[in-house]
């Protein structure tokens, strides 16, 4: 059986668990605690030295991790229902648009860090920041800690990051699906799965007015069949402020 380590609150688990749930492939559920740093413990960092989950451990024991990567080799591994446009076009704005989406995650961090992760790192000692800050493996994530413990982002940084992921992901997709049902064409693929944790945040929390029929009626459209999927229930991507 395939074991995924995870967090259910993981933008990029997230991905991870909705394209298994669309494949209904089983897997054995290892939780990571990241307000407790357990991605950047030496025995996790042993199997992703990135110090950052999703990681799934496959049959054999090799294992593999970054989202994008995952979700490539489980469409390729279990081909049916499909993920990924059958042409070499239609996959190519497939990995086209989950780029896009991945270098929009900076102006998620600002929303999703405030929460739980926040809480822990503002009592955390000068001593045990340092301490924990010199086992993060990423020049960025030491960055992201730093803030979330110590210079929380102001309103208008906020409001940059909320601006950023309205135009640069709502707008967006908003033009694309005038276009196409799906994001990569006229079926559903990897490049809606990638979508899937922003806009359920945007609609969460960051900006909900924007995902409406008023506003962006397409997007509307387009998450309300997310939402009806069967694979959306079973991967379990509930209220991330609850």
């Amino acid at each position: 059986m395939l074991t995924l380590y995870h967090g259910w609150r993981s933008s990029a688990s997230r991905r991870v668990r909705l394209c298994l749930a669309e494949k209904n492939l089983p897997f054995e559920s290892k939780v990571i605690d990241l307000t407790k740093m357990e991605h950047h413990a030496p025995s996790f960092l042993k199997l992703n030295p990135n110090g950052v989950i999703p990681l799934l451990i496959l049959e054999d024991g090799r294992s593999l991790y970054e989202s994008g990567t995952i979700c490539e080799y489980v469409d390729e591994t279990w081909p049916e229902p499909p993920l990924r446009p059958a042409d070499a076009y239609g996959r190519a704005v497939m990995r086209n648009w989950i780029r896009h989406v991945d270098g929009l995650i900076g102006n998620l961090i600002i929303f999703n860090w405030a929460h739980s992760m926040a809480k822990v790192a503002t009592q955390w000692s000068d001593a045990e920041l340092a301490e924990k800050l010199a086992n993060v493996p990423s020049k960025e994530r030491r960055e992201a800690w730093l803030r979330t413990a110590r210079r929380p982002y102001t309103d208008e940084e906020r409001q940059e990051a909320r601006t950023r992921l309205t135009v640069g992901l709502v707008d967006r997709m908003e033009e694309t699906l005038r276009q196409s049902r799906w994001l990569a064409g006229d079926d559903y693929s990897l490049a809606d799965i990638g979508a899937v944790p922003f806009i359920k945040r945007i609609d969460e929390e960051i900006a909900p007015e924007e995902i409406t029929g008023a506003k962006h009626p397409r997007v509307a459209e387009w998450w309300a069949a997310i939402q009806a999927r069967p694979a959306f229930a079973a991967a379990r991507i509930g209220p991330f402020t609850a």
